[in-house]
């Protein structure tokens, strides 16, 4: 044997026979590990959400972008280690917002705040947990259809409503995507920013070559894509061709008490106007005093805005202050000067009580001939910031020649359940801080959309709005500097009949179907061999 053939090298390996019939291909094999990979996820989904929370920085596309991230985070993640992130980034968040909105930071509402984080990751939760006993469908669907159920559980049973978390505030200025609301209500929102979050993670983990790009991986993706475009040019086109509630119109003002009235009364008072208690407890003469100087300039604003043409006049929460005892004597002075001005005057005050709860947030109207036509107790005091005992019964309407009035009072505007009212014109005093009172106004506003009337929005301290029926703001005020003239603003005297106000919250209820049918499902179905894809290759 020669020296060439003693160290040859052994021969190759015979190839494997190929099996008998079609075979699928071999499946790519799992990429290492990438360190800090999901991290950025996480850092990302949690810089995107702080952009995306109902408040004054809130970047429009960061909305639908954050859930994306948040979920390749936790299908990247061992559930027991990315779930309980997720609850932080979301729990972080709603402490954002309420720094930025400068909320009051007291027990009940940090409570209030953190626990809507935690219930915020249930979704979330739900799609890691149950997703990969799903078929496709099943995969796409779970999250959105989670994430709407969530957000209609919370706008209506929730103590806070829908004034944080509801992801459709996010995009106030974008009128051609929400007019679907007046279909579906808001929570329809919510649903396709979902469905966009898991389309793109489908895509994520099926599409990275383009040998990969079949229907079965694009397919989710396009038909989002095209879902959104759908509601996108539906809306664009209602806004453009379906007829503006325009003309008849009436003239509305808002009328707000002054600064300067206002430090004045505080300093008859000696104590602070929102200590009920304390107030309570003052001399009754101080109380009269101190409500009277404030009350007289309510009163002469309205005269000034009736002789401006306004017929219709609607203080914002709580401008007037009055003793129980008191306030026959002042509502009789309220209703002479509707009678006086052949006007409609929705009069709002706080009526201090001489016994817990101390104080009444309530709002009248009087017609034309001086006579009172409703008396409505706001129904949803702020939690842990008003102490007001909550009215009950419906939300009052009543038939005028400028069309059917209604009225609720600030914080009830966030209960989309409530302001299902077959009404024209929806009269809306407010009470808010400078921090708070614009992006409150813009919530308010989604209710016009849902519901088919005019919303007017008088509000202290904030930003007062009028809202036709498909949004478009009619006319403004900035009322922080406290110090500004009656706002008057042309409103419509019809509205139109939305699908939401008559079939109500039946699109949340699909999705709640969808979501209860997909978690009974995998309780009876074993969990998948293969878990969900992650960084585009199977597991």
């Amino acid at each position: 044997m020669s020296a060439h053939t003693s160290h040859a090298d052994p021969p190759p390996a015979a190839p494997r026979p190929e099996p008998a019939g079609p075979q699928r291909s071999a499946p790519r094999t799992r990429r290492a590990f990438v360190p800090g990979r999901p991290a950025v996820w996480l850092l990302l989904g949690t810089f995107l959400q702080l952009l995306a929370v109902g408040g004054r920085w809130d970047v429009p596309l960061a909305a639908w972008l954050f859930q994306t991230f948040l979920l390749r985070f936790l299908r990247t993640t061992r559930p027991w280690a990315g779930i309980p992130l997720v609850i932080v980034v979301l729990g972080g968040a709603g402490l954002f917002w309420a720094w930025q909105l400068a909320v009051p930071f007291r027990p009940l509402t940090i409570v209030g705040v953190l626990g809507l984080g935690v219930v915020s990751a249930v979704p979330y939760a739900l799609d890691r947990l149950l997703a990969p006993r799903l078929g496709r469908l099943g995969r796409l669907l779970l999250f959105p259809s989670a994430l709407a159920t969530l957000a209609f559980l919370l706008g209506t049973y929730n103590l806070f409503g829908t004034a944080y978390g509801l992801l459709a505030v996010t995009q106030h200025d974008n009128l051609a995507l929400l007019q679907v609301i007046s279909f579906t209500g808001p929570y329809a929102i919510t649903f396709l920013m979902g469905a966009v979050a898991t389309a793109a993670n489908h895509l994520w983990e099926h599409g990275r070559t383009r040998q990969d790009l079949s229907w079965y991986r694009v397919g989710p993706a396009v038909t989002v894509a095209s879902a959104v475009a759908v509601v996108l040019v539906g809306g664009q086109a209602v806004l453009a061709f379906a007829p503006a509630a325009t003309a008849p119109t009436v003239r509305i003002a808002g009328i707000n008490p002054s600064a300067a009235v206002l430090d004045k009364a505080d300093r008859m008072l000696g104590t602070a106007p929102t200590d009920l208690e304390a107030v309570a407890g003052l001399d009754p003469a101080k109380v009269r005093a101190a409500a009277d100087a404030i009350n007289q300039q309510l009163l002469d604003d309205t005269r000034q805005a009736a002789r401006a043409g306004a017929r219709i006049v609607m203080w914002s929460e709580n401008s007037a202050r009055v003793r129980s005892a008191d306030e026959p004597a002042f509502l009789s002075r309220a209703g002479a000067l509707a009678r006086e001005e052949g006007i409609y005057l929705n009069v709002a005050a706080n009526v201090y009580l001489p016994e817990a709860p101390y104080g009444r947030d309530q709002t009248v109207l009087f017609g034309p001939d001086g006579k009172v036509l409703w008396t409505y107790q706001k129904h949803h005091p702020i939690p842990g910031l008003e102490d007001y005992e909550a009215g009950t019964g419906p939300v009052p309407v009543v038939d005028t020649p400028y069309g059917r009035l209604s009225n609720v009072i600030c914080f009830d505007a966030d209960f989309p359940d409530l302001m299902h009212v077959d009404a024209d014109i929806m009269l809306v005093p407010g009470g808010d801080w400078p921090e708070m009172g614009r992006i409150h106004t813009r919530m308010a506003g989604l209710r016009a959309m849902e519901n088919g009337y005019a919303l007017v929005r008088s509000d202290f301290n904030g930003s007062s709005q009028a809202f036709d029926h498909q949004g478009r703001v009619l006319s403004q005020q900035d009322t922080t500097s406290g110090d500004n003239p009656p706002w008057i603003s042309d409103v419509p005297t019809r509205g139109t009949t939305t699908v939401y106000r008559v079939i109500g919250d039946v699109f949340a209820y699909l999705c709640a179907a969808v979501t209860l049918a997909a978690s009974a499902f995998t309780v009876r179905r074993p969990r998948a061999a293969t878990p969900l894809p992650q960084d585009g290759n199977p597991a």
